[in-house]
């Protein structure tokens, strides 16, 4: 009976177990992830350097929230101006960040300034850099060659100081290849370059990210915390989360609003997220194609990450170990967890070579 449900309630640690231990401007970033953490290093690193970053994951990975930190972190006394490239026309893009003069096109009134200029002294931040069209993507090369932004209309260049921190859910080197981004452009912007795992990468993150936004939502409602059960969480974590962290947040919002109660059972989950769960949690020699068909790539993705998962969690995370369980080469599993993010604890042969 789904009321005699085991549930998994809302952790009362639950602000000791993310980024903000490390510094306040990472209060927002929610993980246990070993290479979050990776990263949150990089950036303490990198904030106050000055250095162009791009910041590259799926979309929804919360790569705004990076820059955002690089930007607090940093000594610069402009604000965090943000842009997204693939929202503005192209038409009208250059004008947003460059600025125009009054009468240098239709409806052009009044001189206005652009992002660039706003943003001096500061950082501004390209979402979507990828979408550039390679016109403005010459004009952006300059920018950050010459430190001048010359408005549209104007004659006059004008000298900017400001930190470049772009941002794409693109393979911009797939577009190099393809003459789609240019490649001068690519390595001026990738001077550090920040990849953000998908949350199927992080999955020991995911309970994690469900209650910080369940207290979060229910003090925005003026409720408690919804609860889990014990078959909700799982079709949670087993889920592959396409949208990342963007869907898991929405969903928690919904719940919230339209639940019954403080208790959410795997029946209060979208359709999508239910049928998943069962996709994943069949033996794959012996199940039957559903008729619905299955995502073939995600569910192998999912079940080698299972896999890994526990033979590390068996072998104390041993690795030499967890290879032997999975018959695999040690090299082998150790790239696959690098690639995957998947570590759990470090290998107690390689803390001995410290």
């Amino acid at each position: 009976m789904l009321q005699q449900a085991e549930l998994i309630g809302f952790p009362t640690d639950i602000s000791s177990r993310h980024a903000s231990d490390r510094h306040p401007v990472f209060k927002n970033i929610i993980t246990a992830n070993p290479r979050m953490e990776r990263i949150f290093r990089m950036i303490e690193k990198l904030a106050t350097s000055g250095s162009t970053v791009l910041i590259t994951g799926e979309s929804g990975t919360g790569k705004e929230l990076i820059a955002r930190a690089i930007h607090e972190l940093s000594d610069s006394t402009g604000h965090l101006v943000p842009v997204n490239c693939g929202a503005i026309p192209d038409n009208l893009l250059e004008s947003e960040l460059f600025g125009h003069e009054k009468g240098a096109f239709t409806g052009a009134i009044s001189s206005r300034p652009g992002r660039f200029v706003m943003a001096d002294n500061g950082t501004i931040f390209l979402d979507e850099i990828g979408e550039m069209t390679p016109s403005l993507q010459v004009k952006l090369l300059r920018v950050i060659q010459d430190k001048v932004v010359e408005s549209v209309g104007g004659v006059k260049p004008r000298s900017v100081n400001v930190r470049i921190i772009a941002a794409t859910n693109r393979n911009l080197l797939d577009q190099v290849k393809e003459g789609k981004f240019r490649e001068d452009l690519f390595y001026r912007l990738q001077v550090v370059p920040i990849e953000l795992p998908s949350l199927r990468e992080r999955p020991e993150d995911i309970e994690l990210l469900v209650n910080f936004f369940s207290k979060k939502y229910a003090e925005e409602n003026d409720r408690r915390p919804l609860v889990f059960s014990v078959e909700a969480m799982a079709a949670l974590k087993a889920y592959n989360w396409p949208g990342n962290i963007r869907e898991l947040e929405n969903l928690i919002e919904r719940l919230t609003v339209l639940v019954d109660g403080d208790a959410v059972y795997e029946t209060d989950l979208p359709t999508r997220i239910a049928n998943y769960s069962s996709q994943v949690a069949f033996d794959p020699m012996m199940a039957l194609l559903p008729e619905s068909g299955v995502d073939f790539n995600a569910l192998v993705d999912g079940f080698e990450n299972s896999l890994i998962i526990q033979a590390l969690e068996r072998t104390n995370g041993n690795k030499k170990a967890a290879a032997r369980l999975l018959n695999l080469n040690r090299t082998t599993l150790v790239e696959k967890i690098k690639k995957k993010g998947l570590e759990v604890r470090r290998d107690p042969e390689e803390q001995n070579s410290l």
